[in-house]
């Protein structure tokens, strides 16, 4: 399972969400899978792939650090803790986060076990 994890803020759009992903995509396996905290998922759908809602992503360990992301949610990146959530136990990051031209959304991408 290759999942594409997302943070984004209360204004961003589906644009930025795409923008966001195909910067990630770049160079990476396909995405089968989106996912995001579940408070933020339904934007998701937009994106026409199966989401995954993730609950909590506090204390999960990423490469990224944002102040921002550490004060609200307890973690460095929600789209990299979101990836690596939704993509099981023994996941991987194969691409950190990355930003939209707008900096509305953000996107990580890890490998789990299939499905």
């Amino acid at each position: 399972m290759i999942v594409a994890g997302f943070g984004y803020r209360s204004g961003a759009t589906a644009a930025s969400l795409r923008a966001a992903l195909a910067l990630a995509q770049a160079g990476a396996p396909p995405v089968t899978h989106v996912a995001t905290l579940t408070e933020k998922l339904p934007l998701l759908a937009a994106l026409g792939l199966p989401a995954i809602a993730v609950e909590a992503v506090a204390g999960i360990a990423t490469p990224t650090r944002s102040a921002a992301s550490l004060a609200a949610h307890g973690t460095g990146s929600v789209a990299e803790a979101a990836a690596l959530a939704a993509a099981g136990p023994g996941a991987r990051l194969l691409v950190s986060r990355q930003i939209s031209p707008d900096r509305m959304a953000t996107c990580a991408i890890a490998e789990g076990a299939p499905a």
